[in-house]
Parts: C-alpha cells; structure tokens; sequence
C-alpha cells in the first residue's frame, strides 16, 4: 500500500458532500505529506472514520501513528468510493450516486403507470393496517394450537419439515418414461432443436449483423463452451470442423446478447410444449448458484467448498424447467444482489411472479426490491427461526407471537429517504439501472449510505408479512421445497455436461468465464426441449401399454434426464440431422416387464 497509495492520490481528484469533509481534509494531508516528505502528523489530524476502532488504533501513547493512519484512510476512501458517497469525475464505476438515478418527478410516474402507492402516508397506512390483521390471525391461530406443524416452545418457533412429496410410484413412471426414450448423441440433439426452435438464426455476426454461412461451426464452438472441451480439443474431436472455425465463431458470432436471444428462443418453444403444462406455472420461477472449481487466477477459495479455489454459476429456472438465465459471480459473493438481474434480464417472453430461493439468496433489501417491482419473494429460510418478525410500533398487543417480534419498524427513515426510494425502483424498472450493482453499491457503507438502511424497513416490513404467510400456509412451504428441487435436478444435468478437465474452469477472464456458462445453460435448456418433446411421445406409449401409466403422477417427472444422451465420444456434425424431418423412434423392446 505505501507503495501505490501515494501515487493513487494524487492521480485523481475525489469529490463528496458536506458530509464527506473531513475524508477530503484527510487526504489533503496525506497528498501534503507525501510531497514534502514529512512522518509526524500534527497532533490533531482529520478523522473522518466511522468505526470508533480506527481512533483507539491510531492514537496510541497519544501521538498518531503515520502508517495506521494512512491505512484508515485509504480504507475508508474505498469504502466510500464503492458507495458512491466520494466520486471522481468522469469515473463510469465511481459516480456520484445520485447520477445513477432518474429523476424524481419522472420516478414517480413510471412507478403510477406500475400500480404502485407513491405516497409515503398511503403506503405505509396500508402496510400498517396489513401487518396489524396478519399478526392478529397468526397469533390467534398459535394461541388456539391451530397451525398444523407449527408451534412456539420457550420462547422459539418451532416448525416441522414435510416429507417429501414425490411419490415411489412417480419414480417408477420417470424410470419408465427413461428407459424408452429414444438413444440420441449431443451433436445430432442439438441439430434437431434448432431445427424445431430456430435458435441458431440469432447468432449474427458482431460486424455485418448476418447469420454464420457454417452453422456446424457455430454448433460446435457452442458445444466446445457448453462441455467445458475448449476450441482446441472440440477441433480435433469434430469431423470437418476447424479450430479457425471455432475461433472465428466464438470472436464474431457467440455475444451475450446472441446467447440471451437463441436462449429465449429456446425456452419460449419449450414453454409452449403441451407436455411442459404438467409442471406448473412457468411464472414460478427458482435461483441458486452452482460452484465450480478453477485454476488460481480465475477464482477464489471459499471454505465451504473446500480448499480449491473456483466461482459459481447463478443460474434461473422457471416452474416448467426452462433455463432461463445464467450469470458467473465469485465463490464468495452472496447471492441476494444477483437475484434480480436474472428475472430482470429474462430473455423469454414469458413474466416472473413469483420466486424462489434458498437462504443465500435472502436479504431485507432484496424483500424491499421485490415488493416495488410487483414480484413475489418466497425463499426457502434455512434460519427461519432466528430471523425476528417487525411490527409497527409495540408488540403487547400478539401476546403469542411477542417472543418473535424485534425492534419496531422505523417509520421516519422511509419517509425522509422515500423520494431516493422510488427514484431507486423506478430505475431499476426501467432496467437502466443493474439490480447487483446498485445493492453492492448500497451496502459498502452501510452506516453513512441512509437510503440502504430506508430500503432495508421496506424489506422488515415485507418479509415479515412473508414470514406470517410461510408459518400459516404449509402450501407455500412445499410449493417453495418443490420449485428449489427442480433447480437442484439442474445442477445433476449441468455437471454431467460440464464434465471434461474435471468440471474445472480455466478461464481467467470474466467474459470468458460468463461465455462458457452462457453456452453451458443453452446446452441444459436444449436437452430439456428435446426430453420434453419425446417424454410426451414415451408418456402416450405408456398410457396405452403400461400398468405404471398415471396421468396424476406426470407433475412430479422432470425433462432433466439424460441417460439417453450421448455427451462424450467424436462429434459428427454432418451425419444429416440437420436435415432430419421424421421424429425418431422410441427404445421400445418387445418384451417389458413392467412391474420391476
């Protein structure tokens, strides 16, 4: 740090607020004593610190320490920096933070036009009043023991899991419909979605905006990303396919928003299928992230995953299985502020209403987010017990539930912050601001940043009308078990493609990295199309055929299989399934025992 830090000062020129003074002052100092060579500070230096830590640190034997002192500085001014409460001009990353937000007057309409109370007074009068009748009728249901499942013991809430839901009979059918689903490779599968789809047409050059005149090039560089085989080996691999090819293709054809496009083809085609009908409303849709080891340099060790270092894949699926989204993020980051920019960035036609996580996609903020823009927040809450319900005001009158109330909602910070709240979600709305970004942005000085402790009310109070649900519906509480399962089926299929240098990522580059997780979810939506297009077949040959058949236990299948896959092996991009227009056949063998 002594080595950069004085040559950082005084490079840029940092602004703030009033309130940013004494950080300004501090750095003044330090640029004055860099350039003149002077150690003592004077006895009484600038000390714009918000922990009180920094004084006991600096101060000792009542002379300031330099070192300590620049240190804190310097700290306090990344901090800051990351708020938005100190910027430089010019900077695209290190704006004042009002510049990322439209204007007031302009934020309240798009948010009128949306259906939303712009009035502060109205909003929380409604959500006073909401909050009140929702205690009352879980109290009154606890205090007559009339939650099935549920219960308070000393003091703790005590909630107990459901068993699962699938039925043996339901895996009996999957394994059924499996076993005569027809034998395809990977290369002639992908031939035959696009040939339902059209995806490939959304791949244009980067230059001239026209489609690739070698489509199999294109499949394969797709491929190369989506296996984790790399350019190279997906050459040597391929028949009549070269790695100027691939190159060519991955530089000028495969962009984020070409991936997004074919994607929503994809999903959109699927989504339409009559058999994707039987796993519910795509509109339910589920997050979770999916860690991936690395090489050093192109991750991070998290201690949960183990001692190598790697990233995980975000990755989005709607109720009817459709891979809607992906994203790349650090294996240390939370999850919560990338929740949104997937539902936000959702390239498919259809509109997220409602959505679920586990715990590490959970915050008061992100409750708060959901709530402005319209959607629905049901995550699964590991510490469901832990987490302290709000109330407005005290909390004498639900005797029952008292034990689980914290501190009362704190009306004053949303009324003072209320006008940079509906600027924030307007914007957000609008999609010219990133959900992750701003939220990171609002929490790197949470004890200056006041909006991120407004935001964060908004969040108690809809988590806690959340919370009140999760305790009386046990509906909401399997619906939630279910929508997550399905993602974790996700992850099975994604590892099994993503399987060659051991699942490990050797990318060193952020793009490079979020190319091949881009190429990985299409890859996972296009067997899901195809499974679901021959499930239907294999489903009607058993309803004519099998005892198993039940048309009751088809919600609890999944297209996520991939048995009948060939991943692996050469890759022959000209076998003439790009030009296959008869539906294949199914594994039928004559003599089946149906009841092993």
């Amino acid at each position: 740090m002594r080595k950069f830090a004085p040559a950082f000062l005084d490079a840029f020129q940092f602004n703030a607020t009033d309130a940013g003074d004494g950080l300004q002052a501090a750095v003044a100092l330090l640029r004055d004593q860099n350039r003149t060579g002077k150690r003592k500070l004077p006895d009484d230096p600038p000390m714009p610190f918000a922990s009180k830590h920094w004084s006991s640190l600096i101060f000792q034997d009542d002379q300031p320490k330099r070192r300590v002192y620049e240190t804190a500085v310097v700290s306090t001014l990344r901090d800051r920096l990351r708020a938005g409460d100190v910027w430089v001009n010019g900077s695209r990353e290190y704006r004042r933070f009002d510049s990322y937000l439209m204007p007031r007057e302009t934020a309240e309409t798009v948010m009128r036009d949306a259906g939303f109370k712009t009035d502060p007074e109205a909003w929380l009068s409604d959500r006073r009043a909401r909050m009140a009748k929702r205690l009352g009728q879980v109290n009154r249901a606890l205090k007559r023991d009339a939650l099935p499942g549920v219960r308070i013991e000393r003091g703790r809430l005590k909630i107990t899991p459901h068993d699962a839901v699938t039925p043996p009979a339901a895996l009996r059918l999957e394994r059924a419909i499996d076993a005569v689903m027809p034998r395809i490779r990977i290369t002639e599968l992908l031939w035959e979605v696009n040939a339902q789809t059209g995806f490939l047409d959304a791949f244009t050059d980067l230059r001239s905006g026209k489609q690739h005149d070698e489509p199999a090039a294109l499949l394969a560089t797709i491929l190369a990303g989506a296996t984790n085989l790399g350019l190279e080996r997906m050459a040597h691999a391929s028949s009549r396919v070269s790695h100027a090819q691939l190159t060519w293709a991955q530089t000028w054809y495969l962009r984020p928003e070409t991936f997004a496009d074919a994607l929503g083809r994809i999903v959109d085609a699927h989504h339409g299928l009559p058999f994707a009908q039987h796993w519910g409303a795509a509109e339910h849709s589920s997050s979770d992230g999916q860690f991936f080891s690395a090489n050093r340099g192109s991750g991070l060790i998290n201690a949960k995953y183990g001692p190598d270092p790697g990233l995980k894949i975000y990755s989005f699926l709607s109720g009817q299985y459709g891979s809607f989204h992906s994203s790349v993020i650090g294996a240390t980051a939370g999850e919560a502020p990338f929740v949104l920019d997937g539902l936000l960035s959702n390239p498919a036609s259809f509109d997220p209403l409602v959505h679920y996580t586990d715990t590490g996609g959970v915050s008061d903020h992100v409750f708060a987010l959901f709530h402005l823009l319209g959607m629905t927040f049901a995550p699964r809450l590991r510490d469901f017990p832990d987490r302290r319900l709000a109330c407005f005001g005290s909390a004498k009158a639900w005797l029952t539930l008292s034990p689980l109330i914290g501190k009362p909602i704190n009306e004053e910070v949303i009324r003072q912050h209320w006008g940079d709240i509906m600027r924030l979600a307007a914007s957000i709305r609008d999609k010219s601001l990133k959900p992750s970004e701003i939220l990171r942005k609002l929490g790197a000085y949470r004890q200056q940043n006041r909006l991120y402790l407004a935001l964060g009310e908004i969040g108690r109070i809809e988590r806690t009308l959340f919370m009140l649900n999760w305790i009386e519906n046990a509906n909401l509480r399997m619906e939630c078990h279910a929508g997550l399962n399905k993602g974790e089926a996700r992850h099975s299929l994604a590892r099994a493609v993503f399987a060659h240098s051991q699942g490990r990522i050797h990318d060193r580059s952020n793009a490079g990295q979020q190319k091949r997780a881009m190429a990985l979810n299409l890859v996972i939506a296009a067997i899901t199309f195809w499974n679901t297009v021959y499930m239907d077949k294999a489903a009607s040959h058993l309803a004519r055929t099998s005892p198993l058949y039940d048309a009751k236990l088809l919600p609890h299948t999944s297209p996520l299989g991939w048995d009948h896959v060939i991943l692996s092996g050469d890759f022959d991009w000209h076998s003439g399934a790009a030009e296959r227009t008869i539906a294949r056949s199914l594994n039928i063998r004559p003599a089946r025992d149906w009841g092993t």
